[in-house]
Formats: C-alpha cells, sequence, structure tokens
C-alpha cells in the first residue's frame, strides 16, 4: 500500500483485473475494519481496509483480500446488505450484483465453507443500479434500460414493479425514509415512490439530459444531488423541484455522483472514461472551485468510505484512494 504523490492519490490498491465497480460497506458491520468489494470481469473481491487516518497505528493503509467469489461474467453494480457482520459467530457477508447478463445474484457467505448464491431473473435489459432496504435488508430494488425499476426479496420474488418513462440510471433508499425509493431516469427525472401504495409521491427535474447519475444525501433527506450532461445539480426537496444550484464539471460529461456520508456539503463526481484516464472531482458547496482534483486511468466505479471523507475509484488493475479535507 503505497502513498502515490504523482497522481495525487493517498493510496492505491492493486488487482489481479481491471476493476469496473467499487463499493465501500456503507454499514456497520460491527467491526474497526472498513469492508470494501469490486467487481473485475468474472469475481467479486471482497477485501477488508484500514487507514492511518482512523488508526494511529497503521501506516498509510491496510488492505487485505477476504474472498474472491466466481462470478462468471463481468460485474456492473454491487450493493451491500446491512445483514453482513464481522462480528457474528460465524461471520456473514452479503451482497448483490447486477451483471452484463441483466440477472442479479445475491451472494451469502461466512467466508469459510459455507458460499451461495441466487440468481434473479426478470429484466429484459442492462441493470444500471441496485440497492438493499437499509434497515432490515430483506429487500433489493434495481433499474434498469428496460424501462422499470423492480423490488425484490431474498428469495428473488418480485414485490413491486415500477414502469419508468426512460432508462433507470439511479436507485437509492435512506434509511431515515425506509418506506420511500429514489429512483433517477436517464430523460432528466427523479421520482420519489412510496412503497406501501406504490405510487409516485414527488418529483424531481433536471430540466437537461443525459441524467447519468443521482444521489440522496445520507446526511440530509432533503438534499438530492445529481450529473446530467457536462453539470451537477443540487435539490433541496423542500424549496423546488428544479435545483437550487448547478455548475458546469466535466467537459466530457459527468459520469457518477456519489454524496460523502459524513458531510452534507462534500460530493464527488467522476468524468467518462477518456482514451487514457478519468477526472475525479471532489466538491464542497461552500467553495466555488472543486476542493481536489484526482486521475485514474481509465477508471470506473465511485464510493466514499462510511466514516472518512475517502473516496475510492476502479481503474486498470488498481483501486486508486484519495482523502479529503471536510
Amino acid at each position: 500500500m503505497k502513498q502515490d504523490s504523482t497522481r495525487n492519490t493517498s493510496y492505491t490498491v492493486d488487482c489481479e483485473d481491471y476493476v469496473h465497480v467499487v463499493k465501500f460497506n456503507p454499514f456497520d458491520s460491527g467491526d474497526s475494519c472498513s469492508l470494501i468489494a469490486y467487481g473485475g470481469n468474472n469475481y467479486v473481491v471482497v477485501g477488508s481496509c484500514r487507514f492511518q487516518e482512523e488508526d494511529a497505528e497503521v501506516e498509510g493503509m491496510q488492505y487485505k483480500t477476504l474472498r474472491t467469489f466466481h462470478h462468471g461474467i463481468r460485474v456492473d453494480a454491487i450493493a451491500w446488505s446491512p445483514e453482513t457482520r464481522l462480528d457474528a459467530i460465524p461471520p456473514q457477508i452479503r451482497f448483490c450484483t447486477a451483471a452484463s447478463d441483466r440477472k442479479l445474484r445475491l451472494f451469502t457467505s461466512d467466508l469459510q465453507d459455507k458460499n451461495e448464491f441466487k440468481t434473479f431473473d426478470g429484466h429484459s435489459d442492462y441493470i444500471n443500479d441496485l440497492v438493499f432496504a437499509p434497515n432490515e435488508g430483506q429487500e433489493i430494488a434495481s433499474v434498469s434500460d428496460d424501462h422499470t425499476c423492480r423490488v425484490w426479496d431474498l428469495e428473488g420474488n418480485e414485490k413491486a414493479h415500477f414502469v419508468l418513462r426512460s432508462p433507470g440510471m439511479s436507485v437509492c433508499w435512506h434509511p431515515e425514509e425506509a418506506f420511500k425509493l429514489m429512483v433517477a431516469e436517464k430523460n432528466g427525472t427523479i421520482r420519489f415512490y412510496d412503497l406501501i401504495t406504490q405510487q409516485a409521491i414527488l418529483s424531481l427535474e433536471c430540466e437537461q439530459t443525459p441524467l447519468m447519475s443521482a444521489d440522496w444525501c445520507f446526511k440530509n433527506t432533503l438534499k438530492i444531488g445529481a450529473v446530467a450532461g457536462s453539470d451537477w445539480l443540487i435539490w433541496d426537496i423542500t424549496r423546488s423541484s428544479y435545483p437550487q444550484d448547478k455548475r458546469p464539471v466535466h467537459v466530457d460529461r459527468a459520469r457518477l455522483f456519489r454524496w460523502s456520508r459524513v458531510n452534507e456539503n462534500l460530493f464527488a463526481t467522476t468524468g467518462y472514461p477518456g482514451k487514457t484516464t478519468t477526472q475525479l472531482l471532489v466538491h464542497h458547496l461552500g467553495h466555488p472551485q472543486p476542493i481536489l482534483t484526482g486521475t485514474a486511468a481509465v477508471g470506473s466505479g465511485l464510493t466514499w468510505h462510511r466514516t472518512l471523507p475517502l473516496c475510492a475509484v476502479g481503474g486498470d488493475h488498481k483501486i486508486f484512494f484519495w482523502v479529503t479535507e471536510m
């Protein structure tokens, strides 16, 4: 784990393959280390991380691979279950993936002998995002290019089905709003659905396309962020259905938007993978310019640490980590 100053990366981890997606576990797993999962062309690796920013005894970063799961096909999205516990006996790791064959796969492991997976069929096109119900973890929501958002139980039965007007790009489930689902569509509309009545209850408009990614702020349920075209956009849902703040950031179109989990004014965006590098920008709503600019060789995926102002991006045989200021 070396400090890499030339590309202003705080840390890097070497991987055996191209990293298509990377995801910190957003839930407390009962251990001092953070869990991270990343997906390659045919496998998912689950590892644990510890950073000097949280533990003075660590020099730089400690990374350990806990298990490699054979996947057989390229991994496009990963969601962690809140049921993942390292302090249970035996420990339980649970996550779900979306793959290029339009299927979801639910993995459950005790990191020893028990390694199970179930396949969920139903989407008829590419799945762009998925998320677990944040409190109990008994349901999974997914959105697809097939113009649907679907909610599944852990057996793969469809519990709800929302018809969208364009491809679904992002789906978010907030622990403080467990009966609402946020769905962002490529046509620039973000809708909130009531899971009890299965009706749309609120919608937000970008007024520009394509919307590629949206996120619901963990620290403030009233804040929504997205990237559309080459801009980032921020809403306060109590004030207007149109963004209160927006700014052009990526010349070649923006790709991903993710709120920090520790500060409601901190977020990151990525540009499209260019011929050689992808730009990562970290923004703070109190600053007119990005507070950190990073580049990753053909990067993909973007994820924030659960308790630190630290984000990670996947790339060619590497994961890149950046630590930023609060």
